[in-house]
């Protein structure tokens, strides 16, 4: 598959044919089920769109069973953007449902295969966008990222995930799952190519109260893969991570210091304390958010309600999964009365002293090297308990309490030939170096897909 960098360059009457070439390949790869839809919408550059980022005319649902028959009346910040500069919104990629999820089993519409391996799961919430773009049925995508719903399914598929700054790129006409910690960003190739697409989507947005109102220096015409820097690891970070993750720990580490970047030694509290807090935040914000949804105002309206009370009922108890009614549940728990104090106050209290262990590392460090994920995809049916799947994104939840900018790259591949990536962290709005240092260490581990 060509890159978007390629695809950018081609006359109209090319974009035309790559578009046919498209559709055809994602016919030949339905199996996979990475499309919900192959809609369109402008004749661009084709670009893969998660299905909770507003379309105007798309039925853009979320992956829920409750938002079916929802029509977008607008275009999202991002879509108008990626339109300007000459792409199209081009399919709507499958996802866990309202991006509840590490492994885009919750879908309505069933699950995505990673396409490394049909029997492992492609990562979540953004599994539709990564698998499309891992098996050349997609140039490039756009994902949400609220606890590393970008970056986990970039890793377990081979392929480049950014998460921008909280506040870099606009929210909206982005779904809401937790306020404080979405951000949409670009899921392609390669380092470059996330570079640009990261560029067109990026910038102060009036209509978006998160929005960060300061100025914005592009970064793809001052990518320098050999400015040297210094980046921390976190050696107790690296000890839950299974051994093959380890080695390709290890061999990250070697490789950037061949490149003469300056590697330093640092820890941070355990990552249970980020899982903790983010689960917390997360589904308050959650619960919140998605009492819009009650069959009056949106999607479908459950039938043969007798009162209004039991119209709410039905509509929720049929229209929503049961991950995402979990996650509601837990969300209104740690709001109410009584335990507000004793777990969401605290939460918070504990992701602001989060902030302020990336703050002090970044004293020293201009970048920190993590894992994305314990171990390499695992298998459907896996973590049937719900826990254990929390606990897959115990190295991707802190950034996104501390809004920091990452990017996920592949480095190397397990025994059984499955991806592996980690994951470089920068300072807030310093993206510059965040893409510097991912062009060096893609270039330094040579990585085969």
């Amino acid at each position: 598959m060509m890159t978007l960098k390629e695809a950018l360059a081609l006359p109209a009457e090319e974009v035309k044919a790559l578009r046919d070439e498209l559709k055809k390949r994602i016919d030949e790869q339905k199996a996979l089920n990475a499309y919900i839809a192959v809609d369109e919408a402008g004749g661009g550059v084709p670009l893969l769109i998660k299905d909770n980022i507003q379309v105007k005319g798309w039925n853009v649902t979320a992956a829920s069973k409750i938002l079916q028959g929802y029509v977008a009346p607008y275009d999202a910040t991002v879509i108008e953007k990626i339109k300007a500069a000459g792409l199209a919104p081009f399919g709507r990629a499958n996802m866990d449902e309202f991006a509840m999820g590490s492994s885009t089993e919750t879908s309505f519409y069933g699950k995505t295969l990673n396409p490394h391996d049909p029997e492992r799961v492609p990562g979540g919430s953004s599994g539709g966008s990564a698998a499309a773009v891992a098996a050349g049925v997609a140039i490039a995508a756009l994902g949400s990222d609220t606890g590393g719903s970008i970056r986990q399914p970039a890793a377990f598929c081979g392929i480049v995930g950014m998460k921008p700054t909280y506040g870099r790129v606009s929210r909206w006409g982005l779904g809401a799952y937790s306020s404080s910690l979405d951000q949409i960003g670009p899921m392609t190739q390669n380092v470059e190519d996330a570079a640009i697409l990261y560029d067109i989507i990026s910038g102060y947005d009036r209509r978006d109260s998160t929005s960060a109102a300061i100025e914005y220096t592009p970064v793809t015409p001052n990518l320098n893969p050999d400015r040297k820097l210094t980046i921390a690891v976190v050696d107790n970070y690296i000890e839950e991570a299974s051994p093959e993750v380890q080695r390709a720990y290890e061999t990250a580490v070697k490789a950037l210091e061949a490149e003469g970047h300056t590697v330093v030694h640092k820890k941070m509290l355990g990552a249970k304390y980020d899982i903790a807090a983010y689960y917390i935040v997360a589904t308050a914000e959650a619960s919140a958010n998605l009492s819009r949804y009650d069959g009056v105002r949106y999607g479908r309206r459950a039938e043969g309600a007798g009162n209004l009370k039991e119209m709410y009922l039905k509509t929720r108890s049929e229209g929503f999964g049961e991950e995402v009614k979990r996650r509601i549940l837990l969300g209104s728990f740690v709001l109410s009365s009584g335990y507000y104090d004793a777990y969401y106050l605290k939460a918070q209290k504990v992701r602001h002293l989060i902030k302020d262990e990336y703050e002090a590392v970044f004293e020293e460090a201009d970048l920190i090297l993590s894992p994305v994920a314990p171990t390499p995809a695992f298998k459907f049916g896996e973590m049937a308990d719900p826990l254990q799947m929390y606990l897959s994104d115990v190295y991707t939840v802190g950034v996104n309490l501390a809004g920091l900018p990452a990017i996920s790259l592949p480095v190397q591949k397990s025994a059984e030939g499955l991806p592996i990536g980690l994951q470089l962290i920068g300072r807030h709005f310093d993206e510059q170096t965040v893409f510097d240092g991912a062009m060096s260490l893609e270039r330094a581990v040579c990585y085969n897909k």
